[in-house]
């Protein structure tokens, strides 16, 4: 029987994750990462383990989550930009971390619980799909996976619905089959994340002028962590609406202006991760994500130095974020993506 190491929060995912990869023949032990907080919930992991008969490990990454993933969270908010750390702690801390347990105790595999499709292609190259979930979907979330995590890796959930899922952990009489999805990021324990801010960023918190694109002093800001691209409330009264149209970090200004002066259909994309492990070609046609929830645009590329790419989008896009993740996508599938650095002007 075939091993497989699977990440196990504890919730209905993860849980009916498991009982899907028994169901398809495969001896399941599932690592509980301990990535922030006190670990209050270990008992119900050790107890969902024991009904569903597979051992389970539990493991601090505290620290390493502190360095790897928290911290540039609070520097990214610092120097103006809107992380996503989400996705960088898959590749960072989660893959990682389970591919080390697959190793130590011979497994073949790893799996978790995200909602995306894996598909074998016939180079032999491990493909990644939308979810048959539309409303679930989180492709996404993998855009920096590479095919040496790939090629081990399983995604039991992704033709399921959550509804069905549900109903499976519901069959089972599984404690988490009502339990609600997780909204938040795990180290803000459903705070704000101003608040977290707050905490542990000085820098993060800096208050700076509030001007127009003529250089117009319309006010004061709280910190440009506060706010975000496209952003209408909590800004200076005027003859018009006004709208963040960008975090200028150099002088920690926050400027603004007028719903005519949003809107870009060209942005720059660094660090950029290619699925396949190759580009595609220059003017190949895409649709862009820019963030998570986002509708994905028709787009096309241009190929960069130094792993970045120009995306030109067929439409003006109001709210292209630096920080956020750009994921490309060619209908269904996945090709890769990497982060928001810039708007180009034409």
């Amino acid at each position: 029987m075939k091993k497989v190491v699977l990440a196990l929060s504890g919730g209905v995912d993860s849980a009916v994750a498991a009982v899907l990869l028994q169901r398809q023949g495969f001896a399941v032990h599932g690592l509980n990462l301990q990535t922030w907080a006190e670990d209050h919930h270990r008992e119900n992991i050790s107890d969902l383990a024991k009904k569903l008969n597979f051992p389970v490990d539990f493991l601090d990454v505290r620290q390493t989550f502190r360095e790897q993933v928290v911290q540039p969270f609070i520097d990214a908010y610092s120097s103006g930009l809107t992380p996503s750390p989400c996705v960088f702690c898959n590749r960072q801390i989660k893959w990682s971390e389970i591919l080390r347990k697959a190793d130590q105790i011979g497994a073949e595999f790893v799996a978790t619980g995200h909602y995306a499709r894996l598909r074998q292609a016939e180079d032999g190259l491990t493909q990644i799909w939308k979810a048959a979930d539309s409303a679930k979907d989180q492709s996404y979330m993998l855009t920096f996976l590479t095919q040496p995590l790939l090629s081990r890796t399983l995604l039991p959930l992704g033709g399921h619905t959550k509804p069905q899922i549900r109903q499976i952990a519901a069959d089972l009489d599984l404690a988490v089959s009502d339990q609600p999805d997780s909204q938040d990021l795990c180290f803000l324990a459903c705070g704000d994340y101003r608040n977290f801010l707050r905490q542990h960023s000085d820098q993060a918190i800096l208050p700076g002028p509030i001007v127009n694109k003529d250089g117009e002093l319309l006010g004061q800001h709280e910190g440009l962590a506060f706010y975000t691209i496209g952003q209408r409330k909590g800004l200076p009264s005027a003859t018009q609406a006004l709208y963040v149209v960008e975090k200028r970090s150099s002088d920690n200004s926050l400027i603004v202006g007028f719903l005519q002066d949003l809107g870009a259909d060209k942005f720059l994309v660094r660090q950029v991760n290619w699925i396949s492990g190759k580009p595609l070609p220059d003017h190949s046609l895409i649709e862009v994500k820019i963030r998570y929830h986002s509708t994905p645009v028709k787009a096309t590329i241009m190929l960069q130095p130094q792993s970045s790419v120009l995306v030109t989008a067929s439409d003006l896009l109001r709210d292209i974020t630096p920080g956020q993740i750009a994921a490309f996508y060619q209908g269904e599938q996945l090709i890769g993506g990497g982060v928001i650095q810039e708007v180009v002007a034409d």
